[in-house]
């Protein structure tokens, strides 16, 4: 990619669109590259790609022949940035990850973008381990996916460790095990860990996953059946059944997808469905000839735009971040599915086709995805109406100034004070935002163990800091005028508790400057009955509503939802924290080391316990590592 940059500086009156674009085109080359149209805000108010950039710009010199949607684009705009690239498929490429990164008001926007679960099987190991990843892929081993959903995964890996006996343990636990699992009683692992596999063996068995899950699942069920008839024929019969359930195990996975994969052994399909001015795009996954699942879509579009359109800009963004199969099948063909076809080609380092089928098995694939999507988008319509209708009833009985576009709900959990931890969940127009979802490690050492409105002030100490930190640099002013854009700052907090937390919430916004948002605390009512919750405003009396109100239901849901991640947070840091053994902080003691000690002395605490001269005795352990293992422990005692 050059490095070829123009960027036309703003004057310091505002001239029309038109005028702008002329002036910029000026400079412009007929190379490909990608285009930026800004407002006066520097808000990016569309990105687009070009084959020959003064070419494609010079059609927005002019008002006539546009949409509506692109004449108020046209005359918004105020600067340009340029960026030239080599090809043009760079620059599809381009276009789409800072459509995805820059978020323009005039593009279609792909949302929900979290990350798909992979299976992986990790190769850092002498014994490879079969597990979920998501995230980034900084673990070294083969990553096979997506999944749509972290169901879809966890059943592939149940069928998965019945097939092939791989371990799912983790290092640490394989390290210190003396004796197989439960895992290995019930037939789903091997246990490479004891011995009761060769690693050359269990290597065998690491090969035919991977095999299985690139696509050679005929190849690998035809090796196993071979392997069954040859040990029946020696009178084996113990080790014929063995490989009698691997394939038993193989054929429902391969049987769990549902829908037939029409002869291919890999590809993605899309299918886009437009009503009432909103949008669905299913997306189905095949993968060694199965369905791993769906997911549906529902990007920020325009009315103006067209399906074919939606798919081309949706797509391209899609794969910004993920892997893309051999072939991709489409519901609607559009003029850049070519172009598309190539940038994948040259991003993945492989063949892509993209394809619009018209008849046959594969069109019956997509006619079954727009089914789908079409489906999904009438539940998510009905959903909307409804949101709306409880979010003004919310409105209504807080005496706000118009619906929330965005709700923060905040709740403490702890045992006696002990792996405290602060939760916020939020809630938008469309539901739950999880995205957004956020935990508090409760960090602060003068909050008395239990101390809920210490923690609580805390929490929205940092909660708000931070907000105020994004107020300072602009980023709340540049959310533009979307209306469908999930705002960055709260128009309603709920807080989990009565008039105590309220107010101590009111000092600590009162103490940041920050009076422009409502709170209203949620607290059970008598005898902590759902149904009877209290509602407490600053400078009103507490009041309640009627246990049938659809209103009262819906707060119960948003302070439940609270409470949940709340308490599945506070489980999390506990059980990591009853996980965490003595010796792990120990310099020097590695894995070995410390399986040597438990061995030998039964138990971490009965370490802590021993003499130097006890701990010498053990394998592996010198004196004068001993000596800095009871220094350690004693001399933290003794501090």
């Amino acid at each position: 990619m050059s490095g070829s940059s123009h960027k036309k500086a703003k004057s310091k009156k505002r001239t029309s669109g038109p005028e702008v674009i002329a002036r910029v085109l000026k400079t412009l080359p007929a190379l490909p590259g990608v285009y930026r149209m800004l407002d006066e805000h520097d808000n990016v108010l569309y990105v687009g790609k070009a084959k020959a950039l003064s070419k494609r710009v010079v059609s927005y010199t002019r008002l006539n022949g546009h949409t509506n949607r692109i004449q108020r684009m046209i005359m918004a705009t105020v600067s340009m940035e340029i960026i030239t690239t080599k090809t043009e498929s760079e620059a599809l490429l381009l276009e789409a990850n800072l459509i995805k990164r820059l978020k323009p008001r005039y593009n279609v926007l792909l949302r929900d973008d979290k990350a798909f679960p992979y299976i992986l099987i990790a190769d850092d190991h002498e014994a490879p381990q079969l597990l979920k990843h998501r995230g980034a892929r900084k673990r070294k081993g083969d990553y096979y996916g997506p999944f749509a959903s972290a169901g879809a995964v966890n059943q592939a890996l149940n069928s998965l460790q019945r097939a092939f006996l791989l371990r799912s343990c983790t290092d640490s636990v394989y390290a210190n095990r003396t004796r197989p699992c439960l895992l290995f009683q019930i037939k789903r692992c091997s246990a490479p860990c004891t011995g009761e596999i060769e690693l050359a063996d269990y290597g065998e068995l690491v090969v035919e996953a991977r095999r299985f899950l690139s696509g050679k699942s005929t190849a690998v069920q035809t090796h196993l059946a071979k392997r069954m008839e040859d040990a029946s024929q020696q009178q084996l019969y113990e080790q014929a059944a063995t490989f009698r359930d691997r394939l038993a195990a193989l054929t429902h996975v391969q049987g769990g997808g549902g829908v037939n994969a029409a002869g291919f052994e890999e590809a993605d399909i899309f299918a886009v469905f437009v009503e009432g001015g909103q949008t669905c795009i299913q997306v189905f996954f095949f993968r060694t000839g199965q369905n791993w699942g769906n997911r549906a879509y529902y990007p920020r579009i325009d009315a103006s735009h067209e399906e074919a359109e939606i798919l081309e800009s949706f797509i391209a963004q899609f794969y910004d971040n993920k892997p893309c199969p051999s072939v991709v099948l489409v519901s609607h063909d559009f003029t850049g599915r070519l172009l598309l076809e190539k940038a994948l080609g040259e991003k993945s380092g492989r063949k892509i086709a993209v394809n619009c089928p018209l008849k046959g098995e594969k069109r019956t694939l997509i006619e079954h995805a727009l089914a789908n999507a079409r489906q999904a988008l009438g539940r998510k319509m009905a959903e909307s109406a409804s949101q709306k209708k409880l979010l003004a009833g919310l409105a209504e009985a807080f005496a706000l100034d118009e619906p929330p576009r965005r709700i923060e709900i905040f709740d403490n959990s702890h045992i006696q004070g002990t792996s405290a931890i602060g939760a916020m969940v939020v809630y938008g127009a469309e539901g739950w935002i999880k995205s957004q979802y956020r935990k508090f490690n409760i960090k602060s050492t003068t909050i008395t163990p239990g101390d809920d409105f210490g923690m609580m002030r805390e929490v929205m100490e940092r909660r708000f800091a931070a907000l105020l930190k994004l107020q300072k640099k602009g980023e709340l002013d540049r959310q533009g005028e979307d209306p469908d854009a999930i705002p960055m700052k709260p128009d309603l907090l709920l807080i989990d508790g009565g008039a105590g937390q309220v107010s101590a919430v009111g000092e600590i916004l009162a103490e940041l400057g920050i009076n422009d948002i409502p709170y209203v605390g949620v607290a059970k009512g008598a005898d902590r009955n759902a149904g009877r919750e209290r509602f407490f405003i600053p400078g009103q009396q507490a009041f309640t509503l009627d246990p049938r109100d659809p209103v009262m239901y819906f707060t119960q849901r948003l302070r439940d939802e609270a409470h949940r991640f709340a308490i599945g947070s506070h489980r999390a840091k506990r059980k990591k924290n009853m996980a965490k053994n003595p010796l792990d902080e120990v310099p020097g003691i590695g894995a070995t080391r410390k399986k040597a000690l438990l061995l030998h002395f039964g138990s971490a605490k009965a370490v802590i316990n021993a003499a130097v001269r006890d701990m010498a005795q053990v394998e592996g352990i010198s004196k004068k590592m001993a000596q800095n293992i009871y220094d350690f422990f004693h001399d933290e005692a003794g501090s």
